[in-house]
């Protein structure tokens, strides 16, 4: 007896949950009608929207180029002859006259060539560049003579390439300490100071 009772409250409850689905689907299928309604009427006002415009595109093009065949045919229709050649108008005698005459192109003489002077920016240029390096041994043979009167003063002691730049001053930027350690180095080789480790210089022993 219970068992029936219960079965048949759960037959209650899912019809009830049935009754509820089919109302929801009842309201959906409305809503897609109406939706569906809309699209097809859209779409029809939409495709005669697109035939009248190309009706219309069709009949502008016909007549463009109709008027361009007309105007085309009217400037073909009244262009001007071209006018006849002057000398056949004229006699033979004078047709002959009126000729032009034919000039005979003379061939240059070929000239020796000489040999042309330097351009004054070559010569300029030159010069510059032999003054440039006048400049640069009057630089390197300064700074070779203060390096030499530095070890000369300083003593039996070692130093660094950048330690003389600082005293000459010439620490300003790495290039003027580089040029500092390349003058160290050909004095070195010059046999007149000494390297007593890396990047160690000591003045030669007298």
């Amino acid at each position: 007896m219970v068992s029936a009772a219960r079965t048949a409250h759960h037959i209650e409850i899912t019809t009830e949950s049935l009754q509820e689905d089919l109302a929801r689907l009842e309201v959906q299928r409305q809503a897609l009608e109406r939706e569906l309604t809309a699209v097809v009427a859209h779409l029809g006002s939409v495709q005669r929207a697109l035939g009248a415009l190309q009706a219309l595109m069709s009949e502008t093009g016909d007549t463009v180029s109709s008027d361009i065949t007309g105007t085309a045919e009217a400037d073909h229709g009244t262009a001007p002859s071209p006018a006849q050649p002057h000398a056949e108008t004229l006699p033979p005698d004078r047709a002959d006259a009126t000729a032009a005459p034919v000039h005979r192109t003379r061939r240059p003489e070929r000239r020796p060539e000489t040999q042309k002077p330097a351009p004054p920016a070559a010569r300029s240029g030159a010069t510059t560049d032999s003054r440039t390096a006048t400049d640069g041994d009057t630089n390197y043979g300064r700074l070779t003579e203060q390096i030499l009167e530095y070890f000369a003063g300083v003593g039996n002691v070692d130093v660094r390439a950048r330690d003389v730049a600082a005293v000459l001053g010439r620490d300003t930027d790495s290039g003027s300490i580089n040029t500092v350690r390349s003058t160290l180095d050909r004095l070195v080789g010059a046999s007149r100071i000494r390297r007593t480790g890396r990047g160690l210089y000591r003045a030669k022993k007298s």
